[in-house]
């Protein structure tokens, strides 16, 4: 029987204006070694942003990070534009 994993996303809500820089946090519970961020526009199917196995990524004005031993990935948007807008969520595996 597989357990439940627990995944926090912080902050919950945030709004920026633009060019500004801000950093997302997701911490989950599960010894997974892998995990991936998306993107979600209201009303829109999830846009697949990074893979992550432990290096740091980066697209575009996006960077995310993955901490294995915390059971943390970061990710970073610097210079925000509008295109940033939306839902992020983090998934893990």
């Amino acid at each position: 029987v597989r357990g439940q994993v627990k995944v926090d996303q912080s902050p919950q809500v945030l709004s920026l204006q633009e060019g500004d820089n801000f950093m997302l946090k997701c911490n989950y519970s599960s010894t997974m070694t892998t995990l991936q961020w998306f993107k979600q526009k209201p009303g829109e199917g999830l846009i697949f942003l990074f893979f992550l196995t432990g290096e740091t990524q980066k697209k575009e004005n996006l960077r995310a990070t993955l901490n294995t031993k915390k059971r943390q990935s970061s990710l970073y948007i610097t210079a925000s534009q509008p295109r940033d807008s939306g839902t992020y969520l983090c998934a893990i595996q």
